[in-house]
Parts: C-alpha cells; structure tokens; sequence
C-alpha cells in the first residue's frame, strides 16, 4: 500500500464503500526563472519511490476523498467473470490493471531480457484513415496488439524484440552507442500491418495539461516554420467520442486523444478488454475470441469519473537542486542549444470546471503538447489522425530526473530505447536535428551539464 498523506483510517473506511457500493486564460506565455514549483500549487516536494504518487497538497477535503477512491479502482486488477470483484478482463488484454502499466505512476520501459511487455504495447492499423481520419483498424483485430488473453483463450501475436547497435563520435572525439530496436511479431495476427511501439507515460500532471487552454497551444503552432528557426509544431485534432466531434488533442505519444477520460476509458478497453460506456464493445480477433459474458459495460461512468479525478490530481514534483551552480548553467545551456523551442518551460493553466485547485497555476512543463516531425529514424510509419509516421508530440520533462528513483531505469523516448538522458538527445533528428548538434557540439563539461539541469527536473 502507498504511503500518502491521508489518514490510514480514513483510506480503509473509504474502500469499504467503494467494495460496498461496487473562462478561459490567455495569459501570455514567457519565460520564468524561478520554476522551482513545476505545478503551481499542485506541487509535492517529495523525493522517492513515491514522489509520483501523491495526491495535490492544494485539494480540498472533497476532492481529496475523491483522489483515494480513485486511487484504489486505479490499482484494482481484474479477473475473468465471473467474479465478485473486478469481473471482465479480457477475453484479450495486454495487462490486468492500470498500475501494472503505469508503476507507481510513472513510466514503462522495453522488457529486459525474457520479460512479457509488461509496461510496453503495439497500437496497430493498416493503410488509410477511418470514417473519422484515425488510424484504420487491422481488420478483426482492432488497433492494438493484444498479447495476453484468458484461459480458453488465444493471444493475437507477441513480441520478439533485438538490438542494433550504432556507434558514433563526438567532434571532440568521445564515442557513444545507441541502441536501435528491431521487432518481430508473430501469431495470429499474420503480417502485412502498420505498427507502433508505446511504452507507458508518467500519469502526474496530466489535469494540469487538461487545463491549458486550447489558444495558449495553438499560439505555438508554426506548421509552415514561418520563423524560419527548423521547428514548426503542429497541432493534432482528433475525434471526440463523446461528443462527436474533433478537438485537440492533447495526450498519448501522438496526441491522437482529447482529454483525460476517452484517454482513461480508451486503456480500459484495449489494455484490460474492460467495457465503460464510452467504449462497450470488447476488441476480439474473431467470433471465437469474443467475450460471450453479458456484462457490458463491465465498470460505470463512476467509476470513470474517480478514475480521472485520481490521476487530474496527482501532484508534479519539485524541482531539485536548483541553486547548484552547474544546473543553472545547464538550465542556459538548454535554451542556448533551443531544447525550449519544443519544450516549452511555462504555461499558466485556464479555469479547469470541475477541479478548481487546477485553475491559474503557473506550470512548467517543458512541453508545447503539439506534434513534431522528429526525422526517420524513430519515424513508426503509422498516420493518427493529423500526425504522420514521422511526428511525435513533445514529452513533458517535468519529473523525468525521478524516474530512476521511482522505476528504477533511465530508459526514454516513445519506445524505451534511449538507456538514459544523453541517448535520448542524441535520438533527436528532423525538427530536432539542430539542437542536437549543438548538443553534440558541447564540450564534454558542457554536456553533463545540461544533463545535470534535467535531473533537476
């Protein structure tokens, strides 16, 4: 059990019910010194395994309550139906839970070894868009890769990963290596299918990030690069299921999802084949591979909401060492090499309607949440929606100096295969070539110092 800041007595009474009962901103965007306090108010200053795990300090009682609810139905694990509790995985998952995904809220890596994809899936589609201009889905199959599946029933395919290794050279003679990953999946499924690999964000902040409003993303949009600077950033309109209609999109590793809750109730049915009002139909490969449990939707609009409530509450760590001089410079060295051209530092957050704590914080992600062409070497190949194979939204870096203490690995990027922070620039090609340069053309002193600026963050 986590250790919060709550009460255990108050935790236990609030399960047993659970059991029981199964205007807008536009403050202009600029740059902040002081960006100790990554999510405003929201801000925790805790340093360890749990530092991803807590709830806002700034909460009220209410929605307080609310976040350990739904921290409980967050690392609840389903089993087959029929059960007394948690009934309806699968038939077909990738994993039994939304914390076996996202550890301690944070972030998944590749399988070491002979590892199951534990924190990693493959979304899937073929040539084309659907009615709505996403990703078309791989005929009986769906858009993701189901590896997992109860008893009596069989998995689409799995997952054979290697390793290519690039070795390179610093101006100043320093070598380094990358590791380039290789996949081949095999199984029912066949071939002859689009694919991209996704490793599990860190879920603290996202209700900060929900409550950006649309005008201050849009404004650094410059799809056609009209500042001649190489870095453009275009937006991602998706389709919202629930009211029909397209809008930003805001998160996933291609921003193809609007908000928090289709995101929420997306995982639910294609990671954990559990059925919500927003999705109530299972993905199976076939007839034979289909729940034949009436049961759907297997978890209510409720428990959707505490779900959402736990995550849009989550507190963003603080940053670390900020006074030391050699992360000061590494914070100049960072815009000097125009890491913020993509990485935005500041935002201050709109009126969030249903969590007033979320409202008017000033934030610093170190994201601009649109997409960027990011070349073709980490190109997947695959189109969601007005993201093509190439571009990839901008990863906050807000905690990311953390997750060797909370997850215990260093590894980046939308697939894993950056073993640590300096792989992961060296990964940067097209919008990100230059800042990559520059990087590379860093003395050695110089590198690690801006290494050491962003675990700081």
């Amino acid at each position: 059990m986590k250790k919060k800041h709550f009460p255990y007595l108050i935790f236990t009474f609030l399960i047993s019910l659970i059991l029981l009962g199964c205007e807008e901103n536009t403050t202009p965007i600029v740059e902040e010194e002081n960006d100790i306090l990554s999510g405003g108010a929201t801000t925790t200053d805790l340093v360890g395994s749990l530092a991803f795990s807590q709830p806002a300090p700034n909460l009220t009682q209410e929605n307080l309550d609310k976040h350990i609810i739904g921290d409980a139905l967050f690392e609840a694990a389903f089993v087959k139906a029929p059960a007394t509790i948690n009934p309806g995985l699968g038939p077909l998952f990738n994993n039994s839970s939304c914390v076996n995904c996202h550890i301690a809220d944070g972030r998944g890596r590749p399988p070491f070894g002979e590892e199951q994809l534990e924190t990693m899936l493959f979304r899937i589609s073929t040539v084309g868009s659907d009615e709505h201009n996403g990703p078309n889905p791989v005929h009986g199959f769906g858009r993701q890769l189901q590896t997992r599946s109860i008893l009596g029933y069989n998995p689409e395919g799995s997952v054979a990963i290697s390793n290519e290794t690039i070795n390179g050279t610093y101006p100043d003679g320093t070598t380094y290596t990358l590791i380039k990953p290789n996949y081949i999946i095999t199984g029912r499924i066949g071939s002859g299918f689009l694919y991209s690999p996704r490793v599990a964000p860190f879920v603290f902040g996202v209700g900060l990030l929900e409550a950006i409003t649309e005008q201050d993303i849009l404004i650094l949009a410059d799809e056609n690069d009209g500042n001649q600077d190489g870095v453009s950033g275009k937006p991602n309109f998706v389709w919202n299921v629930q009211t029909q209609s397209f809008e930003l999109g805001r998160f996933g590793w291609k921003a193809n999802t609007p908000n928090l809750l289709q995101q929420l109730a997306a995982a639910y049915v294609n990671d954990m084949g559990i059925t919500s009002p927003y999705f109530p139909t299972e993905n199976c490969a076939d007839g034979t591979q289909c729940d034949t449990t009436s049961d759907d939707p297997e978890i209510d609009q409720h428990t959707l909401d505490m779900v959402e409530v736990y995550l849009q509450t989550l507190a963003v760590p603080s940053r670390r060492n900020y006074n030391d001089a050699n992360v000061k410079r590494g914070k100049e060295l960072f815009k000097q090499i125009g890491c913020n051209s993509c990485h935005t530092t500041q935002f201050t957050t709109g009126t969030h309607k249903s969590i007033p704590e979320l409202s008017n914080q000033k934030i610093h992600p170190y994201t601009d949440l649109l997409l960027h062409d990011m070349g073709d070497e980490l190109a997947d190949g695959r189109p969601d929606f007005d993201a093509n194979g190439n571009e990839w939204r901008t990863p906050p870096l807000w905690g990311i100096g953390l997750v060797s203490i909370v997850n215990g690995h260093t590894n980046f990027m939308h697939d894993g295969r950056a073993r640590n922070l300096e792989e992961a620039i060296l990964w940067h090609f097209g919008e990100g070539e230059n800042s990559r340069e520059k990087f590379m053309n860093l003395s050695k002193s110089d590198r690690g110092t801006l290494i050491k600026f962003l675990n700081s963050l």
